[in-house]
């Protein structure tokens, strides 16, 4: 094990027990919310430690073994132990490395989906359509609710952009390598002589930022509109002004929401909205920032940066960060989208692994 990893998981049972000996104190309930975050904390570390003790203990197996070895009466029963603690040893490891691992504190968030239309006119405007159909028919497997919050219908019934806002459990950890560019190649329906035509579409995966905790937005640096709501909604939406348009000055970022026949509701909404996407354009500067020092195979989440390709007449879907080319598009479409997530997880958590084993 390197020093490093042996350092950290040392403070980590140290921590642990210091923590055990301020949950027992007399005092310790004195201040609930300081007792409530030593509780949450040692939750958190309890495993680890738990594994790193299980850890030394293989450790000790091991010597023991040698030290038996020095018995020639005893060496082939001491070489059948050494090789099971040893392989023992080497799983332990592998284990407390991936413990290790830094967690995103976003995983847990809902998000706000945004799709556009690209290049490709009507037709990227029909493959926006069918990526948030995929993506419905994900949340629907998952147990996710899906909220339009925004949409600008195309002529023949794709969407120019779409705004969901999608709930339930760990819905960022599943979803945050979706973000960019999304291409079809596909005989669009518009198409009269067959050709199979490229179009693409953008998508952004937001993680829903908390508008009082994440960031602080300035009332005087708002521009907020009322106008009538258009589209379906009944007669009752389009005789009121109930839709909002807020602009950030600052940054020009435009929000629109009619989606609610109440002004206060999609004033709210479209606050949230604006809130994660200020989180995310200061999260992706920042990351523009540290790129030199780290390069991530998975990808920046640019919105420029090409992802995945669809191609309908070889039925496959290839996704570009990792070289993954599945054959089952139907599924993909229909929204059978865990082997894509699974295989972008696990390339991202072998990076995170390859650069703690980097470390001395």
């Amino acid at each position: 094990m390197k020093t490093s990893l042996r350092v950290r998981l040392d403070q980590i049972s140290a921590r642990l027990a210091e923590l055990d000996a301020l949950l027992a104190s007399e005092d310790a309930t004195r201040d609930l919310e300081r007792f409530r975050a030593w509780g949450k904390e040692r939750a958190e570390i309890e495993a680890v430690a738990a594994r790193y003790e299980a850890y030394r203990r293989t450790e000790a197996d091991l010597a023991a073994a040698d030290e038996l070895a020095q018995d020639p009466a005893m060496r082939a029963f001491a070489a059948e132990e050494r090789h099971d603690a040893a392989r023992r040893l080497e799983a332990i490891e592998a284990d407390l490395q991936t413990m290790l691992l830094p967690k995103d504190p976003d995983d847990a968030r809902n998000v706000f989906l945004e799709i556009r239309a690209g290049t490709g006119g009507d037709e990227s405007a029909l493959f926006a359509a069918d990526l948030f159909r995929m993506y419905t028919r994900y949340a629907e497997r998952r147990r996710w609710r899906v909220d339009v919050v925004s949409e600008s219908a195309s002529d023949l019934g794709g969407y120019r952009e779409i705004i969901a806002h999608l709930s339930g459990d760990h819905v960022h950890a599943r979803l945050k390598f979706e973000s960019g560019g999304h291409r079809v190649q596909r005989v669009p329906q518009t198409e009269a002589q067959g050709r199979i035509h490229t179009s693409a579409c953008t998508v952004a995966v937001l993680p829903e930022a908390d508008p009082v905790a994440d960031i602080a937005i300035n009332p005087a640096e708002l521009r907020i509109d009322t106008f009538r709501a258009s589209g379906a909604g009944g007669q009752h939406i389009n005789k009121t002004d109930s839709a909002v348009r807020i602009t950030h000055l600052p940054t020009g970022i435009v929000v629109e929401c009619q989606d609610d026949r109440s002004q206060h509701r999609n004033r709210a909404q479209a606050m949230a909205v604006l809130a994660s996407r200020l989180v995310d354009r200061e999260r992706r500067e920042r990351e523009q920032k540290e790129a030199a020092q780290r390069k991530s195979l998975i990808g920046s989440g640019d919105r420029s940066e090409r992802i995945r390709t669809y191609n309908f007449p070889q039925g496959r879907v290839t996704d570009h960060r990792i070289n993954l080319t599945l054959y089952r598009i139907d599924a993909i479409m229909d929204g059978d989208l865990d082997e894509l997530i699974d295989a972008l997880a696990q390339e991202f958590q072998a990076e995170q692994l390859a650069a703690l084993g980097g470390e001395t």
